[in-house]
């Protein structure tokens, strides 16, 4: 059986592609071929757009990493958080959220589908994860009526964070998010597909999303672990290319997880990333800001696993710091990856992945539609093989 309808991938090293290449169909009951300008749903890949925007925004003075949020969004100023009992079982907050916490996802904050807690439950039976009918500005405000998970800055937990800050990139730009993504990233970097919706003339190009016909879910502990004793399970249909709510423009722009993008536009972006926040004339960040958010912000320099026990991410927990906006390897041999310290990377729910690594000068772009990331262990694998590839 079939693992992905269909892939593609580019490798570019010292600032020219090396290396691209496409397998597949975008859509398997049509056969439409996987190519470069397939566009395809990135999901959590838009959580390092939303903060390189946030981080724009910061080099322009409208806020410092430490403000509380609540300085920007009052209504998190009175945010309790959970004490491990029923729902209202809560303390105040020791000290209030910052602007850092929610790019390092040691906020309090979590998703829906952990499935773990009360308070998970709770944006659950909200609709806090999936209401793309709410406005940006009226969710934050319905969020904050939830407790915390944790006391901010106490536990690293993969969360909405990233939307929080996709609306205070709202705030300080007087745009919304997709005004903002369009004007000051997306336009400069000549990312011409990428976006909060697919256009009509271009939704012939947009690929279907599948899941393993064993029914995989979101909410295992570690995306490096196949779930799965069926390896080869075959594919079932999640979101039908021609009848996507992708073809509509959201209400709810999700800094989160809400883009579409390609193959090379993804690739645009890291480029830029990998030369020092400027592509071909157009600077979106000084290096020295770049270098900060490479450099891990956990406290006292821990690794995620250090930082509690979530129940996913992108990534491994062991070995692995969090940067401004991604994560970062700070001891390959402990994370049991091939990798160099420094590199800094992330995915979203489709299997997509991608990494930076400034000391090989190297990034490296993978698209896939399979979800979710921990069906097969493709990033730990994909890794292996580029690396062994690098002789000079």
């Amino acid at each position: 059986m079939q693992r992905l309808a269909g892939a593609s991938i580019a490798i570019g090293r010292y600032g020219q592609l090396a290396y691209h290449q496409t397998a597949g169909v975008a859509d398997q009951t049509t056969d439409q071929p996987f190519t470069d300008d397939t566009i395809l749903r990135i999901f959590s890949m838009t959580k390092p757009i939303t903060t390189v925007a946030a981080m724009m925004l910061y080099e322009r003075g409208c806020f410092q990493l430490d403000h509380p949020v609540a300085r920007y969004i009052p209504a998190f100023g009175e945010t309790s958080v959970w004490r491990g009992g029923d729902l209202d079982d809560v303390e105040p907050q020791v000290t209030q959220m910052t602007v850092r916490q929610l790019m390092t996802h040691t906020s309090g904050l979590t998703y829906g589908f952990m499935h773990q807690n009360v308070v998970d439950a709770a944006y659950r039976q909200r609709g806090l994860d999936q209401n793309k009918q709410t406005l940006l500005a009226d969710w934050v405000d319905q969020l904050a009526d939830v407790p915390l998970l944790a006391q901010p800055g106490s536990q690293w937990n993969y969360s909405v964070a990233t939307d929080v800050l996709g609306r205070l990139v709202e705030i300080w730009s007087g745009q919304s998010l997709a005004e903002f993504f369009a004007e000051e990233i997306f336009t400069p970097l000549g990312m011409v597909d990428t976006g909060f919706a697919v256009p009509d003339a271009e939704a012939h190009r947009f690929a279907s999303l599948y899941r393993p016909s064993n029914g995989a879910v979101m909410g295992a502990r570690s995306p490096a672990a196949n779930p799965f004793k069926d390896r080869d399970p075959g594919l079932t249909l999640l979101d039908d290319k021609t009848n996507s709510p992708y073809f509509s423009e959201p209400a709810f722009y999700s800094g989160g997880g809400g883009l579409v993008s390609t193959l090379f536009d993804y690739c645009r972006f890291c480029d830029m990333l990998m030369q020092g926040g400027a592509l071909n004339g157009v600077r979106l960040l000084s290096p020295k800001t770049l270098d900060f958010m490479r450099q891990n912000q956990l406290p006292n320099g821990a690794d995620m696993a250090a930082m509690g026990q979530p129940v996913w991410s992108e990534t491994n927990y062991e070995g692995i710091g969090f940067g401004i906006g991604w994560a970062v390897v700070i001891d390959p041999v402990k994370a049991n990856v091939v990798a160099s310290v420094g590199e800094h990377h992330w995915g979203g729910a489709a299997s997509t992945f991608f990494w930076l690594d400034p000391k090989e000068s190297l990034y490296v772009v993978f698209m896939t539609q399979l979800l979710p990331s921990s069906t097969y262990p493709l990033r730990r694998e994909l890794r292996t093989q580029v690396y062994q590839a690098l002789i000079e």
